[in-house]
């Protein structure tokens, strides 16, 4: 049921001419979704303390709660199509009084973790984008439809909400930065191998993909206590994200997937300074996946001391500082940060081998990122000692990947093997920094188990295969002339 609700939301904002394409359509839905989850998380609240016979302060006021305007309730429990804004009226009262009231929020909240912190950062980054207020109406009641009652639903909607964001970053306008394929994620956390206590970081979040994973992960242990889910709820996963719409679908995933008030900061991770980052700043795990191909102003370079205008090279400067002494990190980057010669790819590639183990390297193959037209590593390192051997595995899946071919778990089964033992396979091999150029501290990615030389044939043999090939075109022009004659 709750599909169906999804593509009939999609089918309604699809005719607006308010929503142009998939990003639009999941920015849109995002922010119906977080009121009616807001909703849902309120009556079940109010209803705990009603059976311990406490009051419950509600946190949206009663003219404001989704079911005084969004999906008003007659005496019987249904639809109140008489006392339901619609038209230009829901239009003015959405723009004109609530954004303006949940915006008021952030002003008001204790604290930037608060799930009051978060309304207003929502609703003073996010616009409300449909134009005509039937379509708004459909798009509501549609909305209403979905319950997050019990972890089974939301567990459902999550999983739906996932697929938005794959439609999302497959649609292009740059959305494909807010989507790394779920299979190389979890990958990397297998490898990371987060634990109950540690925290875990992402400065360029996206959509959270990341974190969602890793509370996923560590969600399914045997055996967790009270003490434990609460830590996981509220001490373990922390993000930064600079752009409204990926803030705010960061926001609504880490809640799908049962965060009630995520910690993610809305910010410019690269505006703050290396020297400023303190101790208590830190982490026990980075997992990351920092846009590449961008370029920073000089301003937010002098942040580092390694200046540049690759925004994921400072990534990774920021990524490494970050790190507590003895945490470990998994960061996906171009591969050619491998081997780029110009002097910030060298001294950041010097400052990883000299400053932290950078134990594996994972060589992605072209079309692991759908559209994204680039090929990838992955870099496993632990920061407070230097490196001695660096383990390569080359992932070969023996398909073309595209859209309708994805990166698959089973794609990644031998890697995650591989490396527990960092065993040397036709796909794998190890070598020791001692024996790198100690000058350009190149880490390209050359498999010796393999042969990739092209082989080239002799002039002679070119020259019989052109003779032959001209013969042949001489027996078809014949047979044409004879035809026309």
């Amino acid at each position: 049921m709750f599909e169906q609700s999804f593509k009939n939301i999609d089918d309604i904002l699809h005719k607006d001419a308010g929503c142009s394409s998939e990003l639009d359509y999941t920015e849109q839905t995002s922010w119906m979704l977080f009121l009616k989850y807001l909703e849902d998380l309120e009556h079940q609240k109010s209803l705990e303390a009603e059976l311990v016979e406490q009051d419950y302060n509600f946190i949206i006021s009663p003219e404001h709660r989704w079911g005084a305007w969004a999906a008003p309730k007659d005496a019987s429990g249904s639809f109140d199509h008489n006392n339901a804004l619609t038209g230009d009226d829901l239009m003015d009262y959405v723009n004109g009084e609530l954004f303006p009231y949940l915006k008021s929020f952030k002003e008001r909240a204790e604290g930037p973790n608060t799930i009051e912190y978060k309304i207003g950062e929502i609703f003073g980054e996010i616009k409300n984008r449909v134009q005509d207020g039937y379509s708004l109406r459909n798009a509501l009641e549609k909305v209403d439809e979905l319950q997050f009652n019990t972890q089974e639903q939301k567990h459902e909607l999550s999983h739906l909400y996932e697929a938005k964001i794959k439609n999302m970053g497959n649609a292009g306008r740059n959305g494909g930065e807010y989507y790394t394929p779920r299979p190389l994620i979890r990958a990397m956390i297998d490898v990371v191998n987060p634990k109950i206590g540690e925290t875990i970081y992402d400065g360029a979040a996206g959509s959270a993909g990341f974190l969602c994973e890793a509370y996923d992960y560590l969600r399914q242990r045997e055996g967790l206590s009270s003490s434990d889910l609460k830590t996981l709820q509220e001490n373990t996963f922390f993000a930064k994200e600079k752009k409204s719409l990926a803030y705010v679908i960061a926001i609504m995933n880490m809640i799908l997937h049962g965060i009630e008030a995520p910690n993610v900061i809305h910010t410019n991770t690269l505006g703050e300074n290396l020297a400023d980052i303190q101790p208590n700043h830190r982490h026990d795990i980075i997992l990351a996946n920092p846009p590449f191909g961008g370029k920073e102003r000089k301003e937010i370079q002098q942040n580092f001391p390694i200046k540049t205008g690759e925004t994921a090279f400072l990534f990774l400067q920021h990524f490494i500082k970050m790190l507590k002494p003895g945490g470990r990190a998994a960061v996906v980057i171009k591969n050619t940060f491998l081997s780029n010669t110009d002097n910030a790819a060298v001294a950041l590639r010097k400052e990883l081998l000299e400053n932290c183990n950078l134990h594996s390297i994972l060589d992605c193959p072209g079309g692991t990122f759908v559209g994204a037209g680039v090929k990838t590593v992955v870099l496993f390192f632990e920061k407070g000692a230097p490196t001695e051997k660096v383990w390569f595995y080359q992932l070969d899946v023996g398909r073309n990947m595209g859209k309708t071919n994805p990166l698959n778990d089973k794609d990644l089964k031998d890697f995650i093997s591989q490396q527990k033992t960092f065993a040397d396979t036709e796909q794998s091999w190890s070598i020791d920094v001692a024996d790198i150029d100690q000058i350009t501290w190149d880490l390209s990615v050359k498999n010796p188990n393999k042969n990739d030389e092209v082989v080239l044939r002799e002039p002679s043999v070119i020259i019989e295969e052109i003779m032959a090939l001209d013969k042949e075109s001489e027996v078809i022009l014949g047979s044409i002339r004879s035809l026309l004659g």
